[in-house]
């Protein structure tokens, strides 16, 4: 199975994609890019790393560790099927706000972290 890392996603306060425009885009030099039109109303931010990962910046209020929706995605070849398999092995999947040409759902590892999985399409 060919698995690689697509996106880390990390939260901000409210208020402010101009400070995390100037950090990531203008200190950091990642190109920003424009989110599923699916996402816009959640006020996150999207940029490029390399070739083919991404950060996504997304507006968070102080939570507790256990309901942080910091996490992090892997892109794997079929998600559907692991998704089978996780689920055999007694994990809960949960999905979300659907993004278009990219199918995802998202679980949590043995010790409480919180992990997307996606399969990109071919328009993603």
């Amino acid at each position: 199975m060919n698995v690689r890392l697509q996106h880390i996603a990390l939260p901000r306060p409210p208020e402010t994609e101009e400070i995390a425009r100037a950090f990531y885009s203008g200190l950091l030099g990642l190109r920003e890019i424009t989110p599923p039109r699916s996402l816009q109303s959640l006020s996150v931010l999207w940029f490029g790393i390399g070739d083919s990962s991404e950060l996504h910046s997304f507006v968070e209020d102080a939570m507790g560790q256990d309901r942080s929706g910091r996490h992090f995605c892997l892109a794997v070849d079929d998600v559907e099927d692991l998704r089978d398999r996780l689920e055999a092995a007694g994990l809960i999947v949960v999905g979300d706000v659907p993004i278009p040409d990219r199918p995802r759902y998202f679980i949590r590892d043995p010790f409480g972290n919180l992990i997307e999985l996606t399969t990109l399409t071919a328009g993603a």
